[in-house]
Formats: C-alpha cells, structure tokens, sequence
C-alpha cells in the first residue's frame, strides 16, 4: 500500500420534531400545494402487456394498497405487498424503452451500495437472481483517511480505518450496483406480478374519507386504496396533499458523481478521504463545509465517485471537462487517490445533486404511510440511503403480514406499529451521519487532531468495528 494513502489534505404553524439530532440551522419546511411531477425517468424495458397505461376519466378501480413512486423503494414495495398477496396500484410514469442493453462503458452515474438486508429483500422479490453478474460489484473491505494535517507534525496522529469482510467473518460488506439496472429488473418482476396494476400515469388528485384514500391521476381515472404509501421522493407530493411538514438542514454542498476508468485494480475496496473545505472558501465570513471523496468499486477496473462538496466548488467541479475531472481527482489526497489507483478516465458525465438532512414529522396519517426520501434523506457519507428506504418496506410489509383480519390496511393503530419500528434505526443512523459531517467541518488543529485520535481509536477496538459493521450490514 502506497505510503501517501493514508495522508489527506485538502484539494484546490406545526411543531417541529424533537427527534431530529441537528442543532442548526434547523429549517421547517411547510408542504407546499404544488402539481404532482414525480421526475422520475430512466431507461426500462417495457411493460405494456401487464400494464395500465390509462383508462377512461370516469373508471374506478379499488385496492388494498396504492403506491405512488417509481423509483427502487415504490417498486420494491409493490412487489413485496403484492407478494404477501395483497391488491396493490403503482401509480408512477413508466420509464422510456431503451434501444438496446447496455454495456462497455455506458454505466449509470447513480449508483448504489446494497446492504446485506437489502440484497435479501431484492432476493426474495426474485430480483436479485435477475441482476447481471457483470454489473454487480461486491465490496470486501472499506478503508477510510482522516485528516493529514493533524498528522504532519506526528505520524501517531494519522487517523486510518479499515473494515474487512474477512475480519467480520461475512462474505462481503456490500454490494455496488446501478440504479437504472436494479430498475430494469424491477420493471421486468412488476410484469409478471399480476396483483399488481401499473397505471403509467401522475397522481394529481388525493380524496380522504375514514374508508380510504381515492387518487385521481392525470387521466381522469381514480384508484380508491385502504392505504396510500408515498414513496414519491424527497419532494413527495404525497406527504404535501397530506400537510405532513419536514424539518431540514442544508449542508451548503453538492454530492458529485461520475465514473471512472481506473489503470491499477481497486482490490474490491471502498476508499473514503475526509478533506478540509477548499482554501479558497475558508477565508469566507461563514464557515465551509469540510469535504468528503468516495471512491467506490464497479466490476472491472471501475470505480464510481461521489465526492461530497462546497457548493461554489462543486460547480467548478461540474464544470471541467472529463480529462480535468479525472487529473483532478487523481490529486486529491495529495495525490493519494492516483496512487492507489493510477491513471483515470472519466466515463460518465459528471451530475450533481443538493444533500439535505430532512425529516417528514410524520411517517403515517390515517390510511398514509411514507418510505424512502418521502420520509427521510441523509448524507451520503455512509452510503444508508437507499438502505434506509429498503429497510422501511421491509418493516412495512412485515406490518401487513401480521395484521389482524379485523383491522383495515389504513388502520393508524396499525400504521403507527410502522413508525414506531424505524424510529430507532432511522435516529441512529441520522445522528452518526450528521454527527461525522459536523465532526469532520470542524476547522483547526485541535479539531483534526480529536478526529484522527477519534478514528484511531476505533480502529484499536475490535468490538466497536463490530458493531458498525453489523450496523452496515442491516
């Protein structure tokens, strides 16, 4: 292992909910009435025979449980309630047909790192079998860099850690896949899932009575639902029509993605460097965010970026050409990143997107319940997002499957067993997420030197890497 990787430096009114561990600045957000547009898109192959496109404006159609969101967490939530056989409506667009399979080099910038929790549910819909080998990544280990400058002037200040699949006696930590591919494969299982009715259309309309839910889409056409579960994203229009509000804090930061070509083989490893915030912002009036690159492994000599950055320095990030992106990144670390993995070629174009803290004050109404971002998003830092939404459809559906025979789908009592179950895991890992990035923003040499000591720390302790592991794992 190359000596510089391990050294980092830096490259050039409703209440609110108490539960929330941020303490500024804390931002409650009222939902506003706007049009449903879930923006959800992608390739997919198509679905017609099995599904719904539309129907007549004055057509009614009645189900136990109606989802809205097309992305991985709705889907994975159809199928599942459809599973445990239940009469289930997605109301979500359908993807546009892709002309042909992908490969090579055309990978999706999005991607996700699948938890051992989540690869069992994507197993139990049948979806995991489906999934091309060639295009899933297995993570054996993860190693994660402190700050270098708190280690300039004494190398026992060096703040490493390192997660081993071996160590933790589990085949892997983690598996790395596409998002547009897992969706694919969801689009092909809702195919031959006939409980499940597909309208390809918007939500635009939502009706509550102590019976149910009627939506009413973009068509004219109604479905009426016992319960109506949003899994429409972090600008749900599910959780707006139902005046559920969020409490949210910005980080003032973009997460930058991309793909890369990589010369020397990632040894199956997810690599992490927390970074200072760019020179440049720290002469600002107000305090920048320190920074965080993730490097993470795709099949091949892949990698998948998502580097965590000041806003002002992710547009300039965004705004190189893909040979500058890759020189730039292989800079980063002092030159660290380039070392453990040579010459880079950027392969996807770069995108970004905002990263907020945000939590729904609410996860359930009579007849509503929330999944995914509807309810919640995180950092990226510790790659939980997508887990996090999995891991409520889970929850989810084991509700469903232990109600009593007298109690409706949309029963609050039943609903509020929901809630209750994800409080704790959805705290803790809010709190570790949000407490690390406030660690790691912190400016000052006292502030690195307790962080590194901190990381060494865990690292030293067999138990506690036990714990997170296990914790990462689901």
């Amino acid at each position: 292992m190359p000596a510089s990787g391990g050294r980092v430096r830096r490259p050039g009114g409703k209440r609110q909910n108490r539960s929330v561990c941020v303490s500024e600045p804390i931002t409650r957000m009222e939902p506003p009435s706007r049009r449903y547009n879930s923006g959800m898109s992608g390739p997919a192959a198509s679905v017609s025979r099995t599904v719904t496109s539309s129907m007549s404006s004055n057509s009614s159609s009645r189900f136990q449980v109606a989802v809205v969101g097309g992305g991985i967490v709705g889907k994975a939530c159809a199928l599942l309630l459809a599973q445990q056989g239940m009469q289930v409506a997605l109301a979500a667009p359908r993807p546009a047909a892709e002309g042909a399979r992908r490969g090579g080099d055309d990978w999706d910038a999005r991607i996700y790192a699948f938890s051992a929790s989540s690869q069992a549910l994507l197993e139990r819909l049948r979806v995991w079998e489906a999934l091309d080998p060639a295009r899933v990544q297995p993570v054996r280990d993860m190693r994660v860099f402190g700050d270098e400058s708190a280690a300039e002037t004494d190398p026992s200040l060096d703040g490493d850690l390192h997660f081993s699949a071996y160590a933790a006696a589990v085949p892997q930590l983690a598996w790395i896949v596409e998002s547009g591919h897992v969706e694919r494969v969801l689009d092909t299982a809702l195919r031959f899932q006939h409980q499940v009715k597909w309208f390809d259309d918007t939500a635009t309309g939502l009706e509550r009575d102590v019976d149910g839910v009627t939506l009413t889409l973009a068509s004219g056409a109604q479905v009426r639902a016992n319960l109506l579960v949003g899994a429409d994203g972090s600008r749900s229009w599910v959780r707006q029509q139902c005046h559920i509000g969020t409490t949210q804090r910005r980080y003032r930061q973009l997460g930058v993605v991309a793909n890369f070509q990589c010369e020397l083989p990632h040894q199956e490893t997810a690599w992490q460097w927390f970074l200072g915030a760019p020179e440049k912002l720290m002469a600002d009036e107000e305090p920048a965010n320190g920074e965080i690159l993730a490097m993470l492994p795709l099949p091949g000599n892949r990698v998948s970026m998502v580097w965590s950055a000041d806003e002002a320095h992710a547009h300039d990030l965004l705004a190189l050409s893909p040979e500058a992106l890759a020189a730039t990144v292989a800079q980063v670390a002092s030159g660290a990143v380039g070392a453990r993995f040579g010459a880079l070629r950027c392969i996807t174009p770069a995108q970004g997107f905002p990263l907020v803290l945000q939590r729904a004050e609410q996860f359930v109404q009579p007849h509503v319940a929330l999944v995914g971002d509807a309810a919640h998003v995180v950092h990226p830092l510790a790659g939980q997002g997508m887990n996090l939404g999995l891991r409520d459809v889970v929850e989810l559906g084991r509700v469903m499957a232990d109600k009593e025979s007298f109690r409706s789908e949309g029963d609050l009592r039943l609903l509020r067993r929901y809630e209750r179950a994800r409080a704790t895991d959805l705290l803790s890992l809010t709190a570790a997420t949000d407490g690390l990035h406030r660690l790691f923003s912190l400016p000052g040499t006292p502030a690195r030197v307790v962080r590194n000591l901190g990381m060494r720390a865990v690292g030293s302790q067999g138990l506690i890497k036990r714990l997170l592991i296990g914790h990462a794992l689901g």
